[in-house]
């Protein structure tokens, strides 16, 4: 394979002596030698978002001597971070992410030049932000930037290196139409209903995971960069790590592919928000008059004496993590089957993590016609931030 660093742009680049002895193990391998340290250092990588996937990405990028490395993430670093975001520790808990990224990153290399991004990647910035790179690695864990990150990628002619995780399993690929391969969206045409997918923040995910497959997201962008070996143009990794299997599918490009088909329909950027239904729950809850309270109304309703019964649809892991008194446990999933164990003439409020899980409980309840229900907006979480600190964030 051709490199995505043609000869030009790293015909004036030139290693120092301390260079030399940095990338010593690089330079004698006869395939990369000093001609691939140089079109290392004259590449442009953006990675979006600095945390699981981000973190393993930046690092072996930084080390192995990418030149500059653009990175995007307004989070701030939080403790349930660093189980997995090897870019930060304890002393981070607080700061922004890309502060504490750009510390390690500048420990680890201080060779490399760093732009950091301290925004959202949205429609509005996302060209702008990408246009000096050569290439984009998404390590982000929301559909809606992966659907971004994907159409840039294919309107740009940039190369976009794949990864996602959950629990044990995790996929990898190169998606990049320009290279006679598809794009994210002929695999995945339409994003999934909200809420249908958990996230990792609700789902988990093994902490070693998401450096197994950065790690194969950063071997992927070097191979682009030095044109050696096979690039997942056309193929997608799965690794299941309690099995220790590796599997591959080769992946079709789609002729009728919306962004990178015969006749794409796609021409610009779109609101990806809208597009992959963020928000689309809360609206439609608001709706179709799905009552909710807050929780300061939920503290009132514990302080009072009127009876009530409320009801965690959770899983038993998180409901381990941390609980609301006297809450009773019956997962978003069971609800169906066990709500006749829910008394029809009792006041019901249904919470979960973040509200989401406790809208759709509304639904089933309302829908087996049960009339005094409500859930509680912002789910537990909102009652550490802003009722009890002392439950745990998760």
């Amino acid at each position: 394979m051709k490199s995505i660093i043609t000869d030009d742009r790293f015909e004036d680049v030139e290693l120092s002596a301390p260079e030399r002895s940095r990338y010593a193990r690089h330079l004698t391998i006869p395939d990369v030698g000093m001609d691939g340290q140089r079109r290392l250092k004259a590449a442009r990588v953006l990675c979006i978002g600095a945390g699981g996937l981000g973190s393993p990405v930046a690092l072996y990028l930084a080390a192995a001597g990418v030149g500059r490395i653009g990175l995007v993430d307004f989070d701030t670093v939080d403790f349930s971070n660093l189980q997995r975001q090897i870019l930060h520790g304890t002393s981070d808990v607080g700061r922004s992410k890309l502060d504490s990224a750009a510390d390690s990153l500048r420990e680890i290399n201080p060779e490399v030049s760093l732009d950091l991004y301290p925004e959202a990647f949205t429609s509005d910035n996302a060209r702008a932000i990408a246009e000096p790179y050569d290439l984009i690695i998404d390590g982000t864990d929301n559909f809606q930037t992966r659907y971004l990150s994907n159409d840039l990628a294919v309107l740009t002619g940039k190369p976009n290196v794949y990864g996602s995780i959950f629990r044990f399993e995790g996929q990898v690929s190169v998606f990049a139409p320009g290279l006679g391969g598809p794009c994210y969206r002929c695999l995945f045409p339409e994003p999934p209903e909200p809420g249908m997918v958990p996230s990792c923040a609700e789902g988990g995910v093994l902490g070693v995971l998401p450096g197994i497959v950065g790690c194969l997201q950063a071997n992927e962008a070097i191979k682009l960069i030095l044109g050696l070996g096979d690039p997942l143009v056309g193929r997608l990794v799965h690794f299941d790590a309690l099995r220790m299997r590796f599997r591959e599918f080769e992946l079709k490009r789609d002729s009728d592919c919306p962004v990178c088909g015969e006749n794409p329909t796609v021409t610009e950027l779109i609101d990806y928000e809208e597009f992959c239904g963020v928000g689309r729950g809360e609206v439609d809850a608001e709706a179709d008059g799905i009552p909710e309270i807050t929780v300061q109304q939920l503290q009132q309703r514990f302080a009072q004496s009127e009876p009530f019964v409320l009801v965690d649809v959770r899983e038993p892991q998180e409901h381990a993590i941390c609980r609301l008194p006297d809450a009773v446990l019956i997962p978003l999933g069971q609800l169906a089957e066990r709500m006749a164990e829910l008394d029809r003439d009792a006041e019901i409020v249904v919470h979960c993590k973040a509200g989401v899980r406790s809208a759709k409980a509304i639904e089933l309840l309302l829908e087996g016609g049960y009339k005094n229900v409500c859930h509680v907006a912002g789910g537990i979480n909102a009652w550490s931030r802003e009722i009890d600190p002392s439950v745990p964030l998760y």
